[in-house]
């Protein structure tokens, strides 16, 4: 058990919640939009911002890390223990574009409170996530009485996330040795809805690619050779129609080696929660759930690996008709991958697959864009558990777990560091990240600042250091 007095701990937070949401509007009113080359400067002025506050709130050392892109933050606090662990916290500060004409009711960078609420661009997605850990820290040197944390704490907090990450895994590896940990915290992530607090314990990984098909050197007469000669048109539809067999299982030769089945527990843990599936389908503008056999729709989002179709198109596309056999075909596909799959094994199992699959006449390429790993953690294991008791203290009620279907660059730190990943997050659904009137409860916002400040005890008492 932590030595963090939990009403210690809550009075502090209230003493000092309104100083904490007066520096977080002043972050949220820099609008560090990364994947607009015009705000490059307010993206720099942010990591600036949160460099001096993050010196301000007491890390002896803070430095703002350059890259081919836009800057990242890291800050070091060493522990005082001896053989203390060491803590990565993961998040970022850059924002998603908003303007005021895209529907949002008030200025997206001018903060607003309304009926417990912070609305802003970045409020829940990273902003408010990331800048809960200053209170957190100092509400937890000030209960146990250190001057230092009970963990050694770093943090890095990237500027590029909203658009790609594209220098994050270079950068990881660059300061691999000033980011070696234990344990890597996210705070990226968010909870199943604002009454059942819940925990993430890992993301699927992707991998995607364009398949392209040649035939005829030009688009030929269908009548003159049509049936004579492969239809490139043809054969990508034929590879849409091989991608999955009748019980919607992915038929890629290989494409399942290695994969981590769920466990019975962790199927019961996924029923417990409350998903309301027409709800989930309303979201999702869809008019009927449908995926693997066997499976039901949270297993199928959170567990198992996948492959769609993006895209598809080849051939004549305008009014009427033009009787053609298309020269050229092209299919873009994307691979949810979970966790016990390797990327590049699957990479190489989609090339061999589509390969065997097309006649002689057709002539292809296939090019992939990169690869996210996935991650996960056992449930388990020592760290999980902390992050699992600072929450249940701080909500004050049990604690489920979730999984992301969606990919993040929180393998790319698993994979670099060695280093289990665990998820710590506030936001829920219905603050809206990406999308106008994005916002933060901030009596949750608040939970997180108490769970931060539980965690670094609890992991300090029940994670050995390396």
């Amino acid at each position: 058990m932590s030595d963090t007095p939990d009403s210690v701990v809550r009075a502090y937070i209230d003493e000092h919640r309104a100083a904490f949401l007066d520096d977080l509007a002043d972050w949220l009113r820099i609008p560090s939009v990364s994947a607009d080359p015009a705000h490059a400067a307010d993206v720099r002025r942010s990591a600036d911002w949160l460099a001096a506050k993050l010196t301000e709130t007491g890390f002896p050392t803070v430095e703002v890390w350059e890259t081919d892109g836009a800057p990242a933050v890291f800050a070091e606090w060493p522990s005082l223990e001896e053989n203390a662990p060491t803590v990565v916290v993961y998040g970022h500060h850059d924002v998603q574009p908003a303007a005021r004409e895209d529907g949002w009711h008030t200025d997206p960078f001018e903060p607003v409170v309304k009926d417990g609420r912070l609305y802003a661009r970045g409020a829940a997605d990273d902003k408010g996530q990331v800048f809960f850990h200053t209170l957190g820290v100092r509400a937890h040197l000030a209960a146990t009485g250190r001057t230092a944390p009970a963990v050694n704490l770093k943090l890095l907090i990237e500027g590029e996330e909203e658009s790609g990450s594209e220098h994050f895994t270079e950068l990881v590896r660059a300061h691999a040795d000033r980011l070696a940990c234990d344990a890597v915290i996210v705070s990226d992530t968010g909870m199943w809805d604002e009454n059942t607090p819940t925990v993430c314990t890992g993301m699927r990984g992707l991998t995607d690619c364009q398949i392209d098909l040649y035939g005829p050197d030009q688009d030929i007469h269908s009548g003159s050779f049509g049936g004579a000669v492969p239809n490139p048109a043809t054969e990508a539809a034929r590879l849409v129609a091989a991608l999955h067999d009748a019980d919607r299982k992915v038929a890629i030769p290989g494409f399942y080696d290695g994969v981590q089945e769920l466990t019975s527990t962790e199927r019961e843990l996924f029923a417990e929660l409350p998903f309301d599936e027409k709800g989930w389908l309303r979201s999702a503008h869809s008019h009927g759930a449908l995926g693997e056999a066997g499976y039901t729709t949270l297993e199928r989002i959170w567990a198992r690996p996948t492959a769609e179709v993006n895209g598809l198109g080849s051939g004549y596309q305008g009014h009427g008709s033009k009787t053609i056999v298309p020269s050229t075909a092209q299919l873009k596909l994307s691979f949810r991958l979970v966790a016990g799959q390797d990327a590049d094994r699957v990479q190489q199992s989609v090339r061999d697959w589509v390969a065997g699959q097309l006649p002689d006449g057709i002539r292809h390429e296939v090019g992939f864009w990169g690869a996210t790993r996935p991650c996960l953690t056992p449930l388990d294991h020592p760290a999980l558990q902390s992050v699992v008791r600072a929450m249940g203290r701080a909500f004050g009620q049990k604690i489920r777990f979730t999984r992301e279907g969606g990919s993040g660059p929180a393998a790319d730190l698993q994979d670099v560091l060695g280093v289990p990943v665990l998820f710590l997050g506030i936001s829920v659904p219905s603050d809206g990240w990406h999308a106008p009137n994005e916002k933060v409860e901030l009596d949750l916002l608040m939970k997180g600042v108490e769970a931060a400040a539980h965690l670094w005890s609890d992991l300090a008492e029940n994670m050995p250091a390396h």
